[in-house]
């Protein structure tokens, strides 16, 4: 595969709602990097599978993969409890995770020339998607506080849930996304752990940027 030569590659895993979102879109902005939350390609698989399940099979999910443009990944649909709970089980299936890959890798090598590089988050971007990304950070918080900020979120999108029902299914999610034999999520050595339970959004920003700014300039 052909790759994109001196660009800015930045990788970050996290487990679901430690805020890497966010903060992954605040830095590709202030950096003009092509983003991509990774665990949405999972989801928009995941919520096909469950608004036609009689048609998903593994030629459907190539098809749409192949088809898959980066505007489709920001339907609000996706952020529902039902969804994010199927994808981590879908990401499991290795056949499915090998099409993804592709889609993937692809997107962090050869960004659009208008940009300086790329900017992925999810649960195996720093050792299995961009392994020599210029930067690696693993973003998380306590499980309490991932809770609140999805059961949020949700509320927000008004979204019928309460508190303890994101509770458990957050549990569950990392129960799947740490313990799956393909491709789980763990914090590499090389990464840099960022632990955002006690920090506002932009304080994660601030941190974040003075490690990459003081790398550039050396």
């Amino acid at each position: 595969m052909k790759k994109r030569n001196n660009i800015l590659k930045i990788a970050i895993d996290s487990p679901a709602a430690a805020g890497a979102g966010t903060l992954a879109k605040s830095i590709s902005k202030h950096y003009n990097l092509l983003y991509l939350d990774t665990g949405k390609a999972y989801r928009l698989i995941a919520w096909y599978k469950l608004k036609y399940p009689n048609q998903f099979d593994l030629k459907y999910i190539k098809k749409k993969i192949k088809n898959l443009k980066i505007a489709s990944l920001n339907n609000k649909k996706l952020l529902s409890d039902d969804v994010g709970t199927e994808a981590s089980i879908i990401a499991k299936n290795k056949n499915i995770r090998k099409l993804i890959h592709s889609f993937q890798i692809n997107f962090a090598y050869n960004p659009p020339k208008k940009y300086n590089g790329s900017c992925l988050d999810g649960r195996d971007i720093t050792y299995n998607i961009v392994p020599d990304a210029d930067f690696k950070f693993f973003i998380t918080a306590n499980l309490e506080t991932r809770a609140l900020r999805r059961y949020k979120e949700l509320k927000d999108l008004k979204k019928s849930t309460n508190y303890n029902e994101v509770l458990k299914s957050i549990k569950n999610r990392d129960k799947n996304d740490y313990n799956r034999s393909i491709s789980p999520l763990k914090k590499t050595k090389d990464s840099l752990l960022i632990n955002t339970t006690k920090l506002s959004k932009r304080a994660c920003f601030l941190k974040i940027k003075k490690i990459i700014d003081r790398k550039l300039k050396n």
